[in-house]
């Protein structure tokens, strides 16, 4: 476990030795992102299915005074999500090939970022998973204050006319805060993030001094709290994980972070980091607090609902192909809360089982976007059409991850959602299961629509003539999460079994 955690950190060591070496740093940072992939891998032979709970267990005192331990250890929820993020660290290491401005520096601090994420999903010590928790977080305000870049939101004021005197001022206010900028991106971004820690580090300390002054997960969950301080705190750690999570209204961060973000960046933000507020608020909001959760899914569910309708009928009414896929990364993520809200083992398999298969599509989607996007210099989909002539390699990728959101058959994106489904049929609330329903069918729109303008609409052979398909190390990207999306979506049991194991023991709290 630990040199799965933090062979890509030993990655980042190694690069400060190799100035004017970018190759070097591209080929350190594939073979130690590639060692935690292979590790990870590993880890679905070495489970014992008849042993059960957490497994590969390393357990080291630190500061045995105030009980703080580092204490890794993964069930079959973690070990899904340590895949999901080998996967996506060891593509978007390949989808940064070409990035020639302080490309040492950047892959550093790539490195450090999926450090902390794989710390997060193996740490069953609250200190060290908040100390991962915030490793994981910060690198972000460097990786899109730098590399990221903007886009155009500030409104077109009609030249004499009255409206613009009602529009210039709003145009000012929007100038005033760089509205739309990499710098205003990252800062909304690590200013919410920041919000929501503040939440989760109230809430450790109060449950530190509540639970006999331990961190352990495993000792903290034999603990019976009383329900309403299980309510308080399941609340204060739905909120502080839920930030990262994207719910509504504290999504807004998300949409601007991921338009800003460079691609290997993007991946990993809607890939994976979205990802540990959904699992940090699984596992210690749920997971510690099963009365709590009991108590509250309601709201939990209600705000889901609202995050799969908007995120699509956003999604819908965007042009910026970075924005589409943004805010379509909010709807989806209302289905992980929705299925954890169900609290019924289909539902929360659905839940865990849309984290790994959203991070997958989203990391080839912001991949694609990436090339899409550097070979023609646009991101507003309007200006495109008929791509596909002249990239079919990229079309067909887009294409089985656009079809994967809308969850077609055969795809992963399928498995989950129907899984959700029917944890929110079996929960009795049938309100959440047509929410649901709702998301998709709009979501089916605006995939169909940007795949039909983007690669089968009609094409201008003058102004694109020069477009070119992927070559080199952009297809690896492409072929690995292509082939996972459909590789899990035709036998989902080579994760489900694994997923449903870990869920099956999480239910017995409640």
């Amino acid at each position: 476990m630990s040199i799965i955690v933090f062979s890509p950190f030993f990655g980042a060591f190694l690069m400060l030795f190799m100035r004017r070496k970018p190759l070097l740093v591209r080929i350190t940072g594939a073979i130690t992102t590639g060692i935690s992939l292979i590790l990870s891998i590993s880890l679905f032979f070495l489970y014992d299915f008849g042993k059960g709970g957490f497994q590969f267990v390393e357990k080291i005192p630190l500061v045995p005074s105030l009980g703080i331990t580092y204490y890794l250890g993964a069930d079959g929820i973690s070990l899904s999500l340590l895949l999901l993020t080998a996967i996506i660290i060891f593509t978007g290491v390949f989808a940064s090939w070409t990035i020639s401005f302080r490309s040492q520096e950047f892959y550093m601090l790539l490195l450090v970022l999926v450090t902390g994420v794989f710390g997060v999903f193996a740490s069953l010590d609250f200190f060290i998973f908040f100390l991962f928790y915030e490793l994981a977080v910060l690198p972000m305000y460097l990786l899109i204050g730098i590399w990221g870049s903007g886009a155009d939101l500030k409104p077109k004021i009609p030249p004499n006319n009255v409206i613009q005197y009602i529009m210039r001022p709003i145009d000012t206010a929007m100038r005033s805060v760089n509205l739309g900028t990499k710098e205003y991106a990252a800062a909304k971004l690590t200013l919410y993030l920041l919000l929501g820690s503040a939440f989760i580090l109230v809430g450790m300390l109060v449950l530190y001094f509540q639970g006999g002054h331990t961190f352990s997960y495993t000792a903290l969950s034999a603990q019976a709290f009383p329900r309403e301080l299980q309510r308080i705190l399941f609340l204060t750690f739905y909120v502080g994980f839920g930030v990262l999570a994207g719910i509504f209204p504290l999504h807004t961060w998300s949409p601007d972070g991921h338009a800003a973000a460079p691609t290997a960046v993007s991946m990993l933000h809607a890939g994976v980091l979205m990802k540990l507020g959904a699992y940090g608020a699984l596992r210690w909001g749920w997971g510690l607090f099963p009365q709590g959760a009991h108590d509250m899914v309601w709201l939990v569910g209600l705000i889901a609902c609202i995050n799969i309708v908007y995120g699509a009928l956003a999604a819908m009414n965007q042009y910026d192909l970075k924005y589409i896929v943004a805010y379509s990364s909010v709807s989806h993520m209302g289905y992980v809360m929705l299925g954890a809200a169900t609290l019924h083992e289909w539902g929360l398999d659905g839940s865990v089982f849309q984290m790994f298969s959203h991070g997958i599509m989203t990391g080839l989607l912001f991949a694609l976007v990436g090339l899409v996007y550097e070979k023609s210099h646009t991101r507003n989909i309007l200006k495109m059409g008929g791509f596909g002539r002249k990239m079919p390699g990229i079309a067909t990728a887009f294409t089985i991850a656009g079809l994967t959101s809308l969850g077609l058959p055969g795809l992963s994106g399928f498995v989950a959602e129907v899984l959700v489904f029917l944890g929110a049929v079996k929960s009795g609330n049938f309100a959440w299961f047509l929410a649901a329903i709702t998301g998709t069918f709009i979501t089916a729109v605006y995939v169909l629509r940007v795949l039909k303008i983007i690669f089968y609409g009609k094409f201008d052979e003058k102004e694109w003539h020069d477009l070119e398909d992927a070559k080199g190390p952009e297809w690896v990207a492409l072929y690995i999460l292509s082939f996972t999306l459909m590789i899990f979506g035709m036998f989902p049991f080579l994760l489900m079994k694994f997923i449903d194991a870990g869920v099956v023991e999480f239910l017995t709290k409640f």
